[in-house]
């Protein structure tokens, strides 16, 4: 290669990393920023409950914040507790003869807590007293949710570390599904037993929590394991893209994902960190209720990219048959 190839080459690689570079920081402050600045109630479930006539005026103050809540009528308030408990709804007001009485979980929202709290007592007509109760309280470690929100990266980062690793070690088909399998088993432990039994953050079943950690790792890691055996090092950057980049900040893990602009909200409770996090707070605070279809993403997620792995290991494995050569007649000797 003569010296002016190698000086060309080293100048477009020079110009990429220029480009690159402003693009990769242009892009990570739309997925973080993006969201965190658009943040606002978007069809958020609610409840309300009470006398027909008190019911139907609150309905409509509600409603004249137009597309932020979606309103769900209760015959009294030990229903709406019911709806709060099973994560039907985020809270309720409820009307009795001693006044309004507003219904929260914090457990399952701090900010969204505080958010009907804060839109309930600017309703409320001056001297009116509204009684807060909080029907599922957050854990004590953590009554922000700050922990919970800032576990969710190193849980990320956990997971792509094991794809990462099993792939650059040249692990694969069942080695590859073990070490994937092994490194998450004991990435749940360790998560359990710092979150849950050292800060407190986590306050439901320690095995079941210890579970969904480990899985969440496991869907993680297999999906940078299997995009990477099925596309090469190209696989390991969309991984990053997917569950890092975008999965992170569209979880809606530090607020709620109805608080998120819809499509992100609902596109990130389809990623692995996403339903993560509402599978946590499911089975921290609610006794796993609602946590049914955020634990099916994560095994899909974690069945898919298992999958992608043993097949792109085959793929890259299979002997390729030689081709068929159609015998040539050889002439016989003369004589």
């Amino acid at each position: 290669m003569s010296a002016n190839a190698t000086a060309a080459g080293a100048g477009r690689r020079t110009i990429a990393v220029m480009v690159l570079i402003p693009v990769v920081v242009a892009l990570t402050l739309w997925a973080f920023a993006w969201p965190a600045a658009r943040t606002a109630p978007r069809d958020l479930p609610v409840g309300v409950a009470g006398p027909a006539t008190a019911v139907t005026a609150l309905e409509q103050d509600l409603a004249r914040h137009e597309g932020a809540f979606e309103i769900h009528r209760y015959e009294d308030g030990a229903a709406a507790r019911a709806a709060i408990e099973n994560r039907d709804v985020y809270g309720a007001v409820v009307v009795t003869p001693g006044g309004t009485e507003l219904l929260t979980a914090s457990a399952a929202s701090p900010v969204v807590a505080g958010l009907l709290r804060e839109a309930l007592t600017a309703q409320a007509p001056d001297g009116a007293k509204v009684q807060v109760t909080d029907v599922v309280p957050a854990p004590a470690g953590d009554p922000r949710g700050a922990v919970l929100a800032s576990s969710l990266l190193p849980l990320a980062l956990a997971g792509a570390a094991a794809g990462v690793v099993t792939t650059l070690l040249g692990l694969r088909g069942g080695r590859a599904v073990a070490a994937l399998a092994g490194a998450a088993a004991l990435a749940g432990t360790v998560g359990a037993a710092l979150a849950h039994s050292w800060l407190g953050a986590l306050g439901g079943n320690w095995w079941a929590e210890a579970g969904v950690l480990g899985l969440t790792v496991l869907a993680i890691g297999s999906t940078f394991a299997g995009l990477a055996a099925l596309f090469g090092k190209p696989g390991l950057g969309l991984g990053a893209l997917l569950m890092i980049l975008l999965g992170n900040p569209f979880s809606g893990l530090s607020s709620a994902p109805e608080l998120l602009p819809s499509a992100v909200g609902t596109l990130g409770q389809w990623l692995p960190p996403g339903a993560a996090g509402s599978a946590l707070r499911s089975l921290s605070s609610f006794e796993g209720a609602g946590a049914g279809g955020p634990l099916l993403v994560l095994t899909l997620w974690a069945a898919a990219g298992l999958t992608a792995t043993v097949i792109g290991a085959r793929r890259r494995t299979d002997p390729v048959e030689p081709a068929s050569v159609s015998a040539v007649p050889i002439p016989a000797r003369a004589g």
